[in-house]
């Protein structure tokens, strides 16, 4: 179950070339926990073995890993100063 690595890359890559087609980030959090879990199991990193066990525990890794990257992405290049407009007052009031 650990040969599975590049699978997790490859679907790291893709989701990357979809975040070029879709606006906001939404995609790249997932693309780099994706491209992170491949590579903490086909690095053999600790934690890899528990990782290549169960699907179900490369998901809970790939999860934690693209939330964290998430938050950090728009931390970085999210939402800028000023972005929000805020709106005082209605167009129908005369």
């Amino acid at each position: 179950m650990t040969a599975i690595w590049w699978v997790w890359v490859a679907a790291g890559l893709v989701l990357a070339i979809v975040e070029l087609f879709a606006p906001g980030f939404f995609f790249a959090g997932f693309a780099v926990g994706a491209v992170l879990t491949g590579g903490i199991m086909g690095l053999g990193l600790p934690g890899s073995g528990w990782m290549g066990a169960s699907p179900f525990n490369a998901l809970i890794v790939f999860a934690v890993l693209s939330l964290i990257a998430w938050l950090a992405l728009r931390a970085v290049v999210g939402v800028r100063k000023g972005q929000v407009r805020k709106i005082d007052r209605d167009i129908n009031e005369d």
